[in-house]
């Protein structure tokens, strides 16, 4: 057994205990509750906080394996719901039927201690999930990747090469298919780019991947280059396991997309989800599920700081109780839609509740899906994952520019106030640049705004592939851009514009028979000289308009 199967089931565990450990506590108050609807069994609070009590224990008693108690907890729910969902006294035989019902409770929870070993190790199997392997993540300092070019058409492939370097791709050349073979023995690349025809064979290609994956087993992305525009060799290419197949003369910006898709390392950031219910233990064991799935949770049964901490801790999900005291999962659900910048957030609803009608009660409040206690620890993360992971796309499709995938207008002028903020709690610096491409009217005039677009395409993934993860990057309209830097210095992130322009201005764009070259004028403000977000970008912006009255094709930096 893994050690994070072990310390999942001693967590668990731990939950039952306490769970068996705080019932004859909740039993005298049922035992209180009963005798207040005994001395008046007119329908109110105590009617009421009784059904809840049952309610509760039925679901938790269920998901920790306690079906007895479960089952017995679920029948004097029903006579209290009954009650309840008339106006008016319980009757003789519903006091009855709940009396006999606490009454088994109370014998039953004398066999509980002797239950819970054995219960465990019957459900222990169902809560193992692969954690997220961390071992190969790549630094998130760089994004530089190795990709080997091989073709023996010399002048071509060192242009594509000084092309994917501006874009910042680590290039290596090789001229033969042997010496491609033996560099990927002796270090294997994040890509390979080869022709299809060699002076060897006319699909020479071809086989050497083939040779290099069958034979040892070595496991690659393969870009497939060629003159040849037929259907046999594109066939060919994807038989030996090419992903991709571009046509000779090859589009450095089309090549760059396919690469950035093929070549990306890192993991997705973990789903985040909050989990709000009154009975902490059951919260505690779907976290802890959740957890182990490689989510990030939070929970809380304290219903006034709901809204704070859905502010604070951004989920992509709400997993939420549907009885709770003062405020039922129903309002609680119509209490975050009110709020503006949660309308759109996954609500999933986990209850004990299995009457069809009032099940769709609750969703006609706009939650995503009801879900029942005790539910397969498999389905509770599959279930999640599926709604967090749409959330995702939602948001992203909301935050994104249409044409480069950059971060929008929006989006970025609210990240550059997160990171201020985030900055100045832990005494760091912030850079802001604003990047303005010269003469991009004369682009779309003199080339069409096609062309435009690929310029603004290019310049997009320049930025991407050379910044830092931990950067952010934004189109701030037109043909204008924005960057976030984080925990760098103004001097440094100077440096880093300097080396993009100069990147850029190397690519070559193409426009029917012409080429030609774009460059950009950028202006860099940094926190904490300038103390907000829209000092920042005044500044950065006045340092970019200097740039580009001075000449163009500079970068200019904000003195304060």
């Amino acid at each position: 057994m893994s050690e994070t199967t072990i310390s999942l089931s001693d967590k668990i565990a731990g939950l039952r205990r306490a769970f068996i450990e705080q019932l004859p506590g909740r039993m005298a108050e049922a035992r209180r509750l009963f005798d207040m609807l005994c001395a008046d069994p007119g329908v109110g609070e105590a009617a009421d906080s009784l059904h809840r009590y049952l309610h509760n224990t039925k679901g938790t008693a269920a998901s920790f394996g306690f079906l007895e108690l479960s089952a017995l907890s679920g029948k004097g729910e029903a006579v209290t719901k009954a009650m309840m969902e008339k106006s008016g006294s319980l009757s003789g035989e519903s006091l009855q039927q709940l009396s006999e019902c606490l009454s088994g409770l109370e014998r039953m929870l004398e066999q509980l201690p002797l239950q819970a070993g054995n219960t465990l190790g019957q459900r222990e199997q169902k809560v193992v999930f692969e954690l997220p392997s961390t071992e190969n993540a790549e630094d998130e300092t760089s994004n530089e990747r190795l990709i080997y070019i091989c073709d023996d058409e010399t002048l071509m492939a060192e242009q594509l090469s000084a092309q994917l370097q501006c874009f910042g791709y680590k290039t290596a050349l090789f001229h033969t298919t042997a010496d491609l073979r033996e560099a990927v023995l002796r270090k294997h690349p994040d890509a390979v780019i080869m022709d299809i025809i060699f002076p060897e064979g006319n699909s020479e290609g071809t086989k050497v991947l083939k040779d290099l994956r069958g034979i040892h087993g070595i496991r690659f992305p393969a870009i497939f280059v060629s003159a040849r525009r037929d259907f046999d060799a594109r066939l060919s290419a994807i038989q030996a396991g090419g992903e991709a197949y571009f046509p000779k003369p090859v589009s450095a910006l089309e090549l760059v997309a396919s690469l950035d898709l093929l070549t990306r390392h890192t993991q997705p950031e973990s789903f985040r989800v909050l989990v709000i219910d009154d009975e902490p233990e059951i919260a505690q064991y779907h976290a802890l599920i959740l957890e182990n799935a490689g989510m990030v949770t939070r929970t809380t049964a304290v219903l006034e700081t709901v809204l704070d901490v859905v502010g604070e801790f951004k989920p992509d999900l709400v997993l939420m109780d549907m009885y709770m005291p003062r405020c039922s999962g129903h309002d609680m659900a119509k209490l975050i839609r009110q709020v503006p910048d949660y309308v759109g957030l996954p609500i999933v609803f986990l209850s004990s509740e299995t009457d069809p009608k009032k099940q769709f009660s609750a969703m006609r409040v706009g939650v995503e899906d009801f879900l029942t206690k005790p539910i397969d620890p498999v389905y509770l993360v599959t279930s999640v994952a599926l709604r967090a992971e749409r959330m995702r796309v939602l948001r992203s499709l909301m935050m994104r520019d249409s044409l480069t995938g950059l971060f929008n207008h929006t989006a970025i002028t609210q990240f550059l106030d997160s990171a201020i903020v985030r900055a100045r709690r832990q005494n760091h610096s912030v850079c802001f640049a604003m990047i303005d491409v010269d003469r991009f009217k004369s682009v779309n005039d003199n080339y069409g705004h096609p062309v435009g677009d690929q310029v603004l395409l290019a310049l997009a993934r320049v930025l991407q592939q050379r910044l830092r993860d931990t950067d952010l990057v934004g189109r701030y309209g037109g043909e204008e851009f924005a960057v976030i830097m984080h925990d760098v210095m103004l001097e440094k992130a100077e440096q880093l514009m300097q080396q993009l322009r100069e990147d850029f201005s190397k690519v070559l764009f193409h426009a029917g028979d012409v080429d030609f070259f774009c460059t950009f004028s950028c202006g860099v403000a940094a926190f904490p000289q300038l103390k907000c977000a829209e000092t920042l970008i005044e500044a950065a912006d006045k340092a970019m308009y200097q740039a580009k009255h001075s000449g163009r094709n500079r970068v200019v930096i904000h003195a304060a």
